[in-house]
């Protein structure tokens, strides 16, 4: 066989618990659930931080934010640090990147040798979080929920519209091209992040679906956890009551932007069919984290609960064997994967120490217990300290030196109802875990590198503000360029809800 080419396909804030795949019984998506019928599921897969760039820093270097100093939707991300497209590149392979990758900082490429849109979001430091005095939050608020339904277009749709014409352009070019390298293409979508919005054709596709409530209801705040507390209170959705109808709405359209997702991802799959690529095309297709979508009346992501943290991975080659694996595994295993689907599992290591596994190792072994374990962390707005995630076997252990400790028997307690962190018969358990994580990170040295840093990049951004011209990072922008997509300048929430309504009664 060839040196296979590489679809890698990401979308935004999409839950692994919304697919069929994972059990759901409502979402409409036959592209996505043929990747996974004919492909392979990895049913335990985690992102490393649930939350845009960080997920994404993460993910294409194989470390752990903590490790590049990726600590927030507004942290430079280091261009002296290696990614799955620079080694891929030593590989022999022509690297593009359609769509989203919300690269921070003047390298808007970071291995990739052709970037074939501009971001949605800014590449300067306009969110960088000031641990202390957040101020009134300008992103997530309670209209994602209340303003959710049917729209004739938005500027999310506006933006995956033209990452996927980008891409199937470039499968055409790559097809009628002299240059016989094999190809990375990833294509990363902003769907079906919030605002809860789709087009009529795929909110019909539920008409007749019982659209079901959250599984678990709103809680009081005694019952929640105090980083939960801390996002309601900053999302301005502590104690609001949603009514059943705005829920529902919101969540069908959430259903209806992931049908509009797989509408695109079966653009791709035909262009590969179209062009002859696709027998010797690996796809994996996976999202930067979840959406808590209403459990615990909670909405968005940046915690560690499943519905935030835990995210669809699917491998698909016409080559490998249909099967489902219940390993732990994380995104930052993506990294030594692609290399190892390159290689056909030669890929000889990186040339220093990687968070993140080859999953390739896992294939065709019988679906064994798992024994890997999962670290994550959250080091952004709304905590005033880096909280860090364990997962192993049955156990999941969230810790941070200003919260009380959180341990959950992930398999027993589906839904994370039971905090076994204070029982007796768990203190030696929750010791170990502890342990662990004071010999990974350091968490007084890291909270002050993440302040200082904080205070750097506002100071920087105030600078900028000042200028006449204030730089643009973003990719084949120019200072002050008129463009659709959202820069820091002005209201993100009004951006984001300036849609166009249907033009006809629903």
């Amino acid at each position: 066989m060839k040196t296979p080419n590489i679809l890698f396909i990401q979308v935004d804030q999409l839950t692994a618990l919304s697919l069929r795949a994972y059990g759901n019984k409502i979402c409409h998506s036959p592209n996505i659930d043929q990747l996974a019928d004919h492909g392979v599921v990895f049913e335990n897969a985690y992102c490393n931080f649930a939350l845009c760039s960080p997920s994404r820093f993460s993910m294409a270097t194989g470390q752990l934010c903590s490790t590049i100093g990726a600590y927030d939707n507004a942290a430079e991300m280091p261009a002296t640090i290696p990614t799955y497209a620079h080694y891929l590149t030593q590989l022999g392979y022509q690297t593009a990147l359609s769509g989203k990758m919300h690269f921070i900082g003047p390298d808007q490429h970071h291995g990739f040798e052709e970037r074939l849109t501009p971001d949605l979001y800014p590449a300067d430091f306009s969110w960088a979080p000031n641990w202390g005095d957040e101020g009134k939050r300008d992103t997530n608020d309670p209209r994602s929920v209340l303003i959710a339904g049917v729209c004739e277009r938005s500027k999310q749709i506006d933006f995956d519209e033209e990452v996927t014409h980008r891409a199937v352009r470039h499968l055409y070019d790559m097809a009628r091209s002299e240059d016989e390298r094999p190809f990375f293409l990833q294509v990363s979508y902003t769907h079906p992040h919030e605002p809860y919005l789709c087009r009529k054709e795929h909110w019909d596709l539920y008409e007749e679906a019982d659209i079901p409530m959250p599984t678990v209801p709103p809680m009081a705040e005694a019952q929640h956890d105090a980083h939960s507390v801390r996002l309601l209170k900053d999302f301005g959705m502590f104690e609001v009551a949603f009514n059943d109808e705005d829920i529902q709405r919101a969540r069908r359209a959430y259903y209806g932007s992931i049908s509009y997702i797989d509408d695109l991802v079966g653009q791709l799959m035909a262009t590969l069919k179209e062009t002859g690529q696709y027998d010797n095309t690996a796809i994996v297709f996976t999202s930067d984290h979840g959406d808590m979508q209403g459990e615990r009346g909670m909405w968005f992501k940046k915690h560690f609960y499943e519905a935030s943290s835990r995210v669809p991975l699917l491998m698909f080659a016409p080559w490998l064997k249909p099967q489902r694996i219940s390993e732990m595994v994380s995104l930052v295993d993506l990294l030594p994967t692609f290399n190892n689907l390159a290689t056909d599992g030669n890929w000889d290591g990186a040339f220093e120490p990687l968070e993140g596994h080859d999953l390739t190792v896992l294939l065709d072994k019988g679906n064994p217990p798992p024994e890997r374990t999962v670290y994550a962390e959250y080091l952004a707005e709304s905590t005033l300290a880096p909280i860090f995630m364990i997962r192993r076997g049955d156990y999941k252990y969230i810790s941070s030196t200003r919260d009380p400790k959180l341990l959950f028997n992930v398999s027993e307690d589906p839904h994370e109802l039971e905090n076994l962190a204070d029982k007796p018969e768990f203190a030696e358990r929750v010791a170990s875990f502890e342990d662990e994580i004071s010999a990974k990170w350091d968490s007084e040295a890291l909270t002050k590198e993440i302040i200082i840093s904080q205070k750097r990049r506002r100071f920087v951004l105030d600078s900028q503000r000042m200028s006449q011209k204030r730089p643009r990072w973003n990719h084949d922008e120019e200072s002050g360029q008129d463009v659709i997509w959202y820069r820091g300048e002005g209201s993100y929430n009004e951006w984001a809800f300036d849609y166009l309504p249907p033009l006809k009664p629903l």
